[in-house]
């Protein structure tokens, strides 16, 4: 016996409903699709968010808002990370935390925050920090570095064409 040829199991499989057959099918008429309107048509799909022709909720609703083109993400670390992951008098930059496995990839800048204690000197080269984490640092005896944001980090923009 071949598995193609094995019987199938009794009320295993249930025969398809052939539908708009006559009355005594019990899908006779409007082969079960109620009367007239869309569903009943054929070619109908629905579209996400369709409400049977009605203003949808998401074009009632107020936009409110813009996302800004030119945004670019900023990581931040905490103190009790650089802590654990960095020796004494290392240098702390974007490039040092990617190299050590903390550094997200995306990111064009970074910011150190407060959060736990620093027990070491480090010297930290970043563009940004809290108040509360450079004194940290600072007390510990290292010594901290902001760097300058340049104005686009993001897109380029085009250059406007010069006027005849």
């Amino acid at each position: 016996m071949e598995l193609h040829a094995l019987p199938a199991e009794a009320g295993g499989r249930r025969a398809r409903k052939r539908v708009g057959r006559g009355p005594g099918s019990g899908t006779g008429k409007t082969s079960g699709k109620g009367h007239k309107g869309q569903k009943a048509r054929s070619g109908y799909s629905r579209r996400r968010g369709f409400e049977g022709g009605q203003m949808p909720l998401n074009r009632r609703l107020p936009k409110r808002g813009f996302t800004q083109e030119t945004r670019f993400p900023v990581y931040g670390v905490n103190l009790d990370t650089l802590d654990r992951f960095f020796a004494e008098g290392a240098e702390v930059s974007l490039e040092t935390l990617a190299a050590a496995g903390l550094g997200y990839t995306g990111a064009k800048r970074v910011k150190i925050l407060a959060r736990g204690e620093v027990t070491k000197p480090l010297k930290v080269v970043v563009h940004a920090i809290s108040a509360g984490a450079k004194s940290k640092i600072e007390a510990a005896g290292g010594q901290v570095t902001v760097l300058p944001i340049p104005k686009q980090l993001g897109r380029k923009r085009r250059a406007k064409p010069a006027s005849a």
